[in-house]
């Protein structure tokens, strides 16, 4: 499980003082800034902060206040089953910390709100970047950490900026892209079930590689395995994108997995201590197993657009959730 981090922060209030006195402009009407940068670093080392309380302890009530969405789905259900086999805490524990961190931030009408922070870990490979998408639904909520991606820095595409540096967001309905952010999701859980739409992706191990894995473990002589796939959408796993300079989009969307595995009559069924602590029933013949993702892709412009591309995976984080033995 790869460990990820956030943070708390107060909504970003832009202030103007005209001569009779001030005036709060409210985030819910005007076009400004989700964050102000101050804010937004305060936001990651709190995170970080946080986490390493939560991870010292495997304590996930203490890790969902800093994280929501597929993170949190993944986090949280791999922290309870590490105080389940750990309950006197982590005992390889190191402390989390971030270096070099920038910060994109949209500016944005409304609620939800949003901002990346692209930082480097002092953990897993020496030189990938993280980028921690934090949202927030109202001015009266904490930012929480919805989504982690990991990438090297030559795999980033370069992001569209207006004047004053600020990302730009694409809506999640653009039809000028080659999948929109909304449907992305639908997309890709289609292709990895049925095969279909394979033309909208690019090979590679999280589409024709995966595929192909599925296929030969679909049965085997002691187990006979089916997938479901579907989009995860709604709410803090709602998707995010934000436009690349070549007019396409960087999105993160998440989804769900299930896998059953049903075994021959006599076949010993053998569970890690992990997947046994997220179980419920009994493991005798067969063990389904539900996972969440967490994904960050690059989409083209669509064809009529001037686009030639396919949707590019970065980064696909997958972590299970909960396990059902029968």
């Amino acid at each position: 499980m790869i460990r990820r981090r956030l943070g708390l922060g107060a909504a970003a209030i832009a202030l103007t003082l005209p001569l009779a006195g001030c005036m709060t402009v409210h985030g819910e009407r005007a076009d400004i800034p989700s964050v102000a940068p101050a804010e937004a670093a305060r936001v990651l080392a709190h995170f970080a902060t946080v986490d390493n309380e939560a991870t010292k302890a495997w304590d996930a009530p203490l890790l969902g206040r800093i994280e929501t969405g597929p993170l949190g789905a993944i986090d949280g259900a791999g922290v309870r089953a590490k105080h389940a086999t750990d309950p006197g805490g982590n005992p390889s524990f190191s402390p989390l910390a971030f270096s070099d961190s920038r910060f994109l931030i949209p500016r944005q009408v409304g609620w939800p709100k949003f901002f990346v922070a692209e930082t480097t870990p002092n953990r897993g490979t020496p030189g990938a970047r993280w980028l921690l998408l934090f949202r927030r639904a109202s001015a009266d909520e904490t930012w929480r950490a919805a989504y982690l991606a990991v990438a090297t820095k030559d795999s980033l595409p370069a992001l569209a900026t207006d004047r004053d540096g600020h990302v730009l967001p694409v809506p999640v309905t653009d039809g000028g892209l080659l999948l929109s952010p909304a449907k992305v999701g639908t997309a890709y859980t289609a292709y990895l079930q049925h095969g279909t739409g394979a033309s909208e992706f690019a090979g590679g191990v999280a589409t024709s590689q995966l595929r192909n894995t599925r296929a030969k473990q679909a049965r085997t002589p002691n187990s006979v395995t089916q997938y479901a796939d579907q989009p995860a959408d709604d709410g803090d796993f709602a998707p995010v994108g934000l436009r690349t300079k070549d007019g396409g989009a960087l999105v993160f969307f998440g989804t769900r997995h299930q896998s059953k595995s049903t075994y021959r009559a006599g076949y010993r069924l053998s569970v890690d201590a992990s997947t046994r602590a997220l179980m419920t029933g009994t493991p005798t013949t067969s063990v389904t197993l539900s996972h969440v993702g967490q994904q960050m892709v690059t989409i083209p412009k669509a064809a009529g657009s001037g686009g030639t591309g396919r949707v590019r995976f970065i980064s696909r984080l997958v972590g299970l959730v909960s396990a059902t033995g029968e």
